[in-house]
């Protein structure tokens, strides 16, 4: 899920120079006890009332001010219809909350003389190659956590969602051409990040799950919090995902996202995440003992990159590494979103100046009450009161996400031409079919229509229905199920398909697989 547009390149000189002139650069006030107090107070009322409305199934929230936890609690239903209820340790899949978490593991390892922001992936992970030789001589780790190496968003979750591994798809990036030049673009790229955080890890001889876990979990006590979907699933008390279903919500898809851990694959508590934000807050001092240097921590928080505004509150916001870095009508801010569209919503906030941080962890898909909140409980705390409904402006910002398109494919695929072309036999289409990107595919004929299978060992099977002509439609999507989604195919003059292009694989025009045998 990305509500992040690709914007010109904004050096720090010109971002300092904006902030210079912001009017509401600093908070008037100091947040008094008994603003914090009331301002927690109201905080747990409104998130009660999301629960009671049905907003979300479940909540948990942490809330850190002057290097204390001063809040920590859950709220509602780990599974929607099911009895037990969320608490501060209920373990959630953060989802892309997990970026800051690992831009704090790299600052560690930078801390610690392990690698440099600046360092070369060439020379930390030689087989890896970006399009272009050129990026992929210069490209640092610092460029994957700012996502501007030029690597489009969605290269590799493409490959990701077809079953393909960690190694492979990082693997197969280098055919994905670039959506902007090196260094030029912001494009928010899952796979990018990782590969970032992957080589990082690499002058250690250990898999990035051990250095997250040793670098930041065990020293912060973070006993329930870990990169591997595995022990997220030995939890007892973890949180189901949520999708709407007839209007109510329902547990009914199951995420594993090992393939990029370090962008979106950590699963956490609000009680383990709270600690993590007492770090950052004290530029990487915990408990009163050093753990990270303060500059190694601070780089991820320098605005790298331009994102525009925030679509709801109006703030300027940047991207440094790993977090959003914005200037809005509280002054400045670091935090980062997350979000599985098959169920999972995160949030962390944090204002440096005031040493004051929040997390918000929600086990459902679409939903803005984590922005809603979040926002809310700002204005609760330096304003005294709550400026606007925050909860239902995020609510349509994420409501309306994958509504448009699931419209315009269901209106593209409305209604079949009349008279429809009828379809060739269906020897004309089974075959074996690859290209470098996607690798292998093959199509079968099944009943009265074919199958598609994709991945490795044809991991991912889809249904094609006949629609018009040598086009054939499928619903490939888990969490947009009545997203219909064209497979087209080329027949040549001896009446056997030439090639295929899948329509959801060809975002970044690599959708398209020639014949290779029978």
């Amino acid at each position: 899920m990305r509500l992040d547009r690709n914007l010109r390149h904004l050096s720090i000189w010109t971002f300092i120079a904006v902030m210079a002139l912001w009017p509401h650069a600093a908070s008037a006030d100091p947040i008094t006890p008994e603003r914090m107090t009331a301002a927690l107070s109201k905080l747990e009322a409104l998130a009660q009332g999301a629960v009671a409305d049905g907003a979300v199934p479940g909540l948990a929230i942490a809330v850190v001010h002057d290097d204390n936890v001063v809040f920590l609690k859950g709220f509602g239903h780990r599974e929607a219809g099911k009895p037990e209820a969320v608490d501060a340790d209920t373990v959630f899949q953060i989802a892309s909350l997990s970026k800051p978490v690992s831009a704090t593991v790299v600052a560690a390892l930078v801390s610690g003389g392990t690698v440099s922001w600046d360092a070369k992936i060439a020379d930390l992970d030689p087989a890896f190659r970006l399009a272009d030789p050129y990026p992929t001589s210069e490209l640092t780790v610092r460029d994957l956590f700012a996502h501007r190496s030029g690597l489009p968003g969605t290269a590799g979750d493409d490959l990701e969602g077809i079953g393909y591994d960690r190694a492979e798809i990082l693997r197969r990036l280098r055919f994905v051409p670039p959506s902007s030049s090196f260094r030029a673009g912001y494009s928010y790229s899952n796979f990018g990040l990782t590969e970032g955080a992957v080589a990082a890890a690499r002058p250690t001889g250990k898999s990035w799950e051990e250095v997250a876990e040793g670098k930041l979990y065990r020293p912060l006590g973070m006993a329930s919090t870990s990169s591997r979907h595995a022990d997220f699933v030995k939890h007892a008390n973890r949180a189901a995902l949520h999708i709407k279903v007839d209007g109510a919500w329902a547990a009914k898809i199951e995420r594993d996202p090992d393939a990029q851990a370090p962008a979106g694959g950590v699963t956490s508590t609000a009680r383990d995440l709270s600690q993590w934000v007492r770090l950052v807050l004290g530029d990487g001092v915990y408990a009163g003992k050093p753990l990270i240097a303060a500059d190694a921590l601070a780089q991820t928080h320098v605005p790298l990159m331009t994102r525009g505004k925030n679509p709801v509150s109006g703030g300027e916001s940047f991207y440094g590494l790993g977090w959003n870095v914005e200037f809005g009508r509280h002054g400045l801010s670091w935090g980062h979103a997350g979000a599985f569209s098959v169920g999972a919503r995160t949030l962390v906030t944090i204002f440096p100046k005031e040493k004051l941080g929040i997390v918000i962890l929600a086990n459902a898909f679409p939903t803005g009450v984590p922005e809603g909140l979040s926002d809310s409980f700002a204005d609760l705390v330096f304003d005294g009161k709550v400026e606007k409904d925050w909860i239902k402006a995020w609510d349509a910002i994420y409501a309306g996400i994958f509504g448009p398109a699931v419209e315009a494919a269901k209106a593209t695929y409305a209604a079949r031409p009349s008279p429809a072309r009828p379809a060739a036999p269906a020897s004309a289409y089974t075959g074996r079919y690859a290209n470098d990107f996607i690798g292998d595919a093959a199509v079968s004929s099944a009943g009265d229509g074919l199958v598609l299978k994709l991945g490795p060992s044809g991991a991912r099977s889809y249904s094609l229905t006949h629609f018009d002509g040598d086009l054939f439609l499928t619903f490939p999507d888990a969490e947009t199920p009545d997203r219909p989604a064209g497979v087209s195919f080329v027949v040549g003059p001896d009446g056997k398909a030439l090639a295929m292009t899948i329509e959801f694989l060809d975002d970044n025009h690599l959708g398209t697989l020639r014949r290779v045998g029978d």
